[in-house]
């Protein structure tokens, strides 16, 4: 995080620090006292440089501080009495990052350095004394400029934290709805779901006792409410992460056709290949496509028989579920929640969906889904 004010761009705040110290550091130069016996324009240039590498201080902290420090010692070697504001910065901006024990080492091999270079110019042959005032005032600066960096990195730390935090909490408290919102329709369907398979197994029972033929479409119901509550149970079981109920996926699919069957319609299974490392996403995907057509087909497609077939590639796994309702090109069926499901599924995994009536009459289901990038 940073603790700037939006809208100021980053490039021109670190343009203006730079392009500042390297004046003030020239001027400093041309203005204070300096030996005679160094090259001008190599100090000059050096002063130049330890400004303006402070344009990359964000990118490669590191960098610019050795670069800073070697340009610090450079310019007094050169005769520029100019303290080293340059590295200043730089020793903020690099514990600021984190590199506290390499600015540390760097700084003290720095402090070690610059004496050795002043007396090497001529400089500082005031006396012993000023030397070490000098170098008290140049610790102390550094130790300050550290404190900052390592001040405002903690700040930052906290605030990324507390962000952190908030997110977490907020998504906590949204998977937390969204399981409560799950119970409640679940408490309700299986409500009504436990009527309607009760009532259909009381018919079948006095059907049977009566000896009279029980209707098909009777066990249709009493099968499709029984699969009901059991997708039912199976739901709120994941959501409260509970393995011992593993969802529906391609080892499924053979019931759906089986029970596609006692609804009327001759319903056929085709697989190719052998479905090998499917991920967990695309396994069930493949489930609610066969399910969703085959309900489908028996609702609405006035059909006599279906096929579902599936091809499993070593890249891609498609599904392809026919049937010969009374869809027609001339006049296509109006796609349903349930399709619109299964096109958001499909897309979701980057797979393509076609749903859309077959010439020569009935409805078909078209998915292709990526085995490889799904996850």
């Amino acid at each position: 995080m940073s603790t700037r004010k939006p809208g100021i761009p980053p490039a021109a705040v670190d343009w203006a620090i730079a392009v500042g110290v390297a004046a003030a550091l020239l001027i400093t130069g041309l203005s204070g006292p300096r030996s005679t016996t160094g090259p001008d324009l190599i100090g000059y240039a050096l002063l130049t440089a330890g400004g303006l590498a402070l344009l990359a201080r964000r990118r490669a902290p590191l960098a610019v501080l050795a670069v800073t420090g070697l340009c610090g010692v450079g310019y007094q070697v050169a005769g520029f009495d100019v303290p080293i504001v340059a590295y200043l910065f730089a020793v903020y901006a690099a514990v600021r990052a984190g590199h506290r024990t390499v600015t540390v080492i760097g700084s003290v091999v720095l402090l070690a350095s610059l004496p050795v270079a002043a007396l090497a110019s001529g400089l500082h042959d005031t006396g012993e004394a000023f030397a070490q005032a000098r170098g008290a005032l140049e610790i102390a600066w550094l130790v300050a400029a550290g404190a900052a960096g390592e001040a405002l990195r903690q700040a930052e730390q906290r605030a990324d934290e507390a962000e952190r935090t908030r997110e977490e909490t907020a998504r906590r408290r949204a998977d937390e709805e969204r399981l409560h919102i799950a119970r409640e329709l679940h408490d309700a369907l299986t409500h009504q779901i436990s009527i309607v398979k009760v009532q259909a197994e009381v018919a079948v029972h006095v059907a049977r006792k009566r000896g009279e033929t029980v209707p098909e479409a009777l066990l249709a119901i009493q099968e499709a409410a029984r699969e009901a509550a059991r997708e039912l149970r199976a739901t709120l079981e994941a959501l409260r992460d509970d393995d011992t109920a593993p969802p529906r996926g391609l080892d499924d699919v053979p019931q759906l056709v089986e029970r596609a069957r006692t609804f009327g319609v001759e319903a056929t299974l085709t697989i190719d290949g052998r479905p090998q490392d499917v991920p967990a996403a695309v396994d069930r995907t493949v489930y609610r496509i066969v399910q969703e057509s085959l309900t489908n087909i028996a609702r609405h497609a006035g059909a006599g028989t279906a096929s579902v077939r599936i091809d499993c590639r070593p890249d891609a796994l498609a599904v392809r579920v026919d049937d010969d309702g009374r869809a027609t090109t001339e006049d296509p069926p109006v796609p349903g929640v349930g399709l619109l499901g299964m096109r958001e599924r499909v897309t979701a995994l980057g797979g393509r969906l076609r749903a859309e009536p077959r010439h020569g009459g009935g409805f078909s289901v078209q998915a292709e889904l990526p085995v490889e990038q799904a996850s």
